[in-house]
């Protein structure tokens, strides 16, 4: 393959400083490359390409484009099973997924499909920073050695992490039923100074007819997180992205930071991404049976002109063992959203019920005197 088909080469030409030779990385928040020994910054040309959705049908069957695919050296996590790229003339690093070391010459190479457009980082690493250490404060009975950890610099790594976006028009026809709620009025007996009396009340109940329908609903961009090494639960909750302002991709955006491939295929991603439209299909399918109450029986859908693009969004990443698990926060490289998991100080935990008990126990002294 070309030279200027591997990202890691090309990342290696472009990324050397004219002025002192050391090696350029993207600037956050910037379009430039910049030297962290001279100051020298280098403009990243724009590019004018557009791009469009990729035919999803099409690609299946010709593929897997080769204009449309590219070769890449990835290191795979004995740990967690991340993929990721690191940069050229690293000989070892740590998993940014899970910290586990890394060796890179178990690198392997391999044929992926090319990203098609990239959403840069807009907040630089003191800044995520900054986020992390506010965020890790508002946690109750968090570990001492969590917080001393949130004090260190230098603990959070940039990483692209892929996605797929799915396009497609669906028509679906569906049966099911309405409910409607009427109040109607009801007599009971009831039980008063040990005599039966008679009484009345309002009820609501619900009338049930058959329905029957169609519902068309277009989708555009539905996200589907590419990577199996991160929760995902937590990876959704840095959502929403500012997709407008994805740029064709560039890998001068890649220098200083790595880069996670995929792990979710082509097929599997867009079975992901039909779940979620069928969520919001149902959702159609309710507001169309209108009424109170609506139940869906069956549907039939058709998905037409699907199609898909290929991107790497940024996020700053830090893993943190304690107690023999690692704990994974994650902060949009957009927004400075923070999100992951947390462990707990049983010992702090202990010493507050222990106090609560002791709050208690004292009022009742009081109120007893």
């Amino acid at each position: 393959m070309d030279q200027e088909n591997n990202i890691s080469e090309t990342i290696q030409k472009e990324s050397i400083c004219k002025g002192c030779s050391g090696k350029l990385q993207f600037a956050p928040g910037t379009n430039h490359l910049k030297c962290p020994y001279c100051g020298m910054e280098n403009e990243i040309e724009l590019s004018k390409e557009v791009f469009e959705e990729i035919d999803f049908e099409k690609f299946i069957k010709e593929f897997e484009g080769r204009e449309t695919s590219v070769e890449v050296a990835t290191i795979k996590c004995q740990g967690c099973g991340a993929q990721t790229t690191f940069n050229p003339n690293v000989v070892s690093d740590s998993c940014p997924c899970c910290g586990a070391p890394l060796v890179i010459k178990d690198a392997t190479t391999s044929h992926v499909i090319k990203p098609k457009a990239i959403l840069p980082f807009a907040i630089d690493q003191n800044k995520a920073f900054n986020e992390f250490g506010e965020w890790i404060k508002k946690l109750w009975f968090a570990p001492n050695k969590l917080k001393r950890y949130a004090r260190q610099e230098g603990k959070l790594t940039g990483l692209y992490i892929p996605y797929w976006t799915y396009d497609s028009d669906t028509a679906t026809d569906y049966t099911g039923e309405r409910g409607d709620d009427y109040q109607t009025t009801e007599t009971y007996t009831a039980t008063e100074n040990g005599k039966p009396v008679t009484r009345t009340r309002t009820v609501t109940r619900t009338r049930w007819s058959s329905a029957s329908g169609h519902v068309d609903k277009v989708f555009d961009d539905v996200l589907v997180v590419a990577s199996n090494s991160l929760p995902k639960e937590y990876v959704e909750k840095l959502e929403p992205w500012d997709l407008q302002n994805l740029v064709p991709f560039n890998s001068s955006y890649l220098s200083g930071f790595k880069a996670e491939s995929y792990q979710v295929d082509l097929r599997d991603g867009l079975e992901d991404a039909k779940q979620k439209m069928n969520n919001a299909i149902h959702e159609a399918i309710c507001r169309d049976i209108g009424g109170d109450h609506q139940r869906v029986h069956s549907t039939n859908t058709t998905w037409k002109d699907i199609t898909f693009k290929h991107l790497l969004m940024p996020i700053w990443i830090s893993a943190y063992s304690f107690n023999n698990k690692t704990y994974r926060f994650l902060i949009n490289g957009r927004t400075g959203e923070v999100q992951g998991e947390r462990p707990y100080s049983w010992i702090k935990i202990t010493f507050a019920v222990l106090a609560a008990a002791a709050v208690i126990l004292a009022i009742i002294l009081l109120t007893q005197k």
